[in-house]
């Protein structure tokens, strides 16, 4: 193997994952000594890797031959991409289509612990860039707390998971009226449950304005969320002038989307 000449490389890292990539249809099934071979390390070295590994879900090791074959966590994560990708595939058009109608920036952001990350952004050919835009693209990251995508997943989290994330989120004040305390933002969850849309008004950024609505697929889990992004400088009406602009196009892109996901109401 040839290690590129970056200090971000990781050398466990890319060899567990030449392990993982050893398994294929035609080899199901490899042994200590196999997998060593084809990583280029000792069989000692190839065992520590492959104990993380099956320790972690990702390979699973027959008791009577004691080889090793991939595990669920591997199809778990081959699902998840696969999902991904029909999200963003099936998302992009009407992404674009609110854009255009509501002449703001439009975003879509899954969850990630505690983080949001965004995984698609459309920009209107009505307006110009916006006066401030964080430099986001698609890959960003912002924690989930004081962010509409962030708060429309967040409220649809199982309550015991929702407060392990909240309690491990720094919750710094970013905005002039970020929420920095966990009970006052699980009130405002609870809000969004019951409305269907997450407002961020200044909580992220001075200026900064955003209402998102949750994403669901088939089984009605909400797997995403999408957003409307305003600035003050290009909208200075009030929030509620705002909000009734926006909400009626934002609800509407969301429902389309999980249909298409094959969401059904009720589900």
């Amino acid at each position: 193997m040839t290690q590129p000449a970056s200090g971000d490389f990781s050398v466990s890292l890319e060899r567990g994952l030449t392990i993982l990539s050893a398994f294929s249809s035609g080899r199901p099934v490899l042994g200590i000594a196999d997998l060593a071979r084809i990583v280029g390390v000792t069989k000692s070295t190839a065992h520590r890797y492959v104990a993380t590994l099956a320790n972690l879900g990702y390979l699973q090791q027959d008791p009577d031959t004691r080889k090793y074959s991939l595990g669920p966590k591997v199809a778990d994560l081959g699902f998840a991409a696969i999902e991904s990708m029909d999200l963003t595939r099936v998302a992009a058009p009407l992404l674009q289509s609110l854009a255009d109608e509501t002449g703001f920036t439009v975003s879509m952001a899954v969850c990630e612990s505690r983080d949001v990350v965004y995984v698609d952004r459309r920009r209107s050919g009505r307006r110009n860039t916006l006066a401030i835009d964080l430099n986001l693209h698609v890959g960003s990251r912002l924690p989930a707390y004081c962010t509409s995508l962030g708060k429309a997943i967040l409220a649809f989290r199982d309550p015991q998971a929702l407060r392990q994330i909240l309690e491990r989120s720094d919750m710094a004040r970013r905005g002039p009226n970020t929420i920095t305390n966990r009970e006052q933002l699980m009130v405002a969850l609870a809000k969004v449950r019951q409305t269907g849309i997450a407002v961020n008004d200044e909580e992220l950024a001075p200026g900064l304005r955003s209402f998102a609505a949750p994403i669901r697929d088939r089984t009605g889990e909400v797997i995403a969320a999408v957003n409307v992004a305003v600035h003050l400088s290009a909208a200075p009406n009030s929030l509620e002038a705002l909000s009734a602009q926006i909400e009626p196009h934002l609800r509407r892109t969301a429902r389309e989307i999980s249909q298409r996901l094959g969401h059904r109401s009720g589900n």
